[in-house]
């Protein structure tokens, strides 16, 4: 189980997937299979796709449903000439708490940096809102053994010049390259190896007190029948969601999975 001071979180991300349209339905069955405890026990945190924000803003409030709404991505700057971009006071008027960064989604296609993810880091938080910072290393870095390195220069760039209360506030996410989308996943016991690796490079940075108030999540191929066991693990404290975020039975079961 995760530890007392640390309370889970569930963030599912949805990518590139489902219209505005789409998006209502599928919040509404979510909601429907949730209960009240469940949100009471756990913080469930959605990442739709840009174009869905403000719809599923005005779902979740109008319809008093207590799941926190998150975005995909941001850029650095609050205005400017960066077509096709969206800034973080944009997202804040929105009513975002959550904005993912450094997803190797982004950082593999779009060939975003460390120091491009720690810039995002320092947006996010100027407006109020939390980062989910995601590191993860590929299958040729892991049969290497370079695991530990890659993570800690990852976590290293992304909090550089971020003091120790503002990093308090932050979630990491640790997320295989190797498992995501593939159906592949980190055993349990290797997720948080992996995980107090990365904790403690946090209390390298900025003592083991504010490193135990991060919260770390584990992502890569989550599903219904692995959350059980990847939660029991005292160093996991939830996880983020793709694939599995996008079937509301099958999230319902994450979120609810037997503690």
């Amino acid at each position: 189980m995760t530890s007392t001071a640390r309370r889970p979180i569930i963030a599912g991300n949805w990518k590139m997937h489902y219209t505005h349209l789409e998006a209502i339905q599928v919040v509404q069955k979510l909601s429907y299979l949730l209960r009240k405890d469940d949100y009471e026990v756990t913080d469930v945190v959605l990442c739709p796709s840009l174009t869905s924000l403000r719809t599923i803003q005005t779902t979740l409030e109008a319809d008093k449903i207590p799941i926190e709404l998150g975005a995909q991505n941001v850029f650095w700057e609050e205005s400017g000439a960066f077509t096709g971009e969206v800034s973080a006071p944009m997202l804040a008027k929105l009513n975002v708490h959550y904005v993912i960064i450094g997803h190797s989604e982004r950082r593999q296609i779009f060939g975003e940096t460390d120091e491009m993810v720690n810039k995002k880091l320092k947006a996010v938080q100027k407006f109020l809102m939390t980062p989910i910072v995601c590191v993860g290393e590929t299958l040729e870095e892991r049969e290497a053994g370079e695991t530990a390195a890659r993570l800690s220069g990852q976590v290293r760039g992304a909090f550089a010049g971020i003091k120790a209360d503002a990093a308090a506030e932050c979630v990491v996410a640790y997320e295989p390259i190797w498992a995501i989308g593939t159906g592949r996943n980190a055993t349990a016991e290797d997720a948080g190896t992996t995980i107090g690796g990365i904790r403690a490079t946090l209390a390298e940075l900025y003592g083991e007190t504010t490193a135990e108030q991060i919260r770390i999540q584990y992502g890569g191929s989550v599903k219904p029948g692995n959350i059980a066991e990847l939660m029991a693990r005292p160093e996991i404290d939830g996880a983020l969601v793709g694939g599995a975020s996008l079937d509301p039975d099958d999230f319902a079961k994450i979120i609810c999975f037997e503690r």
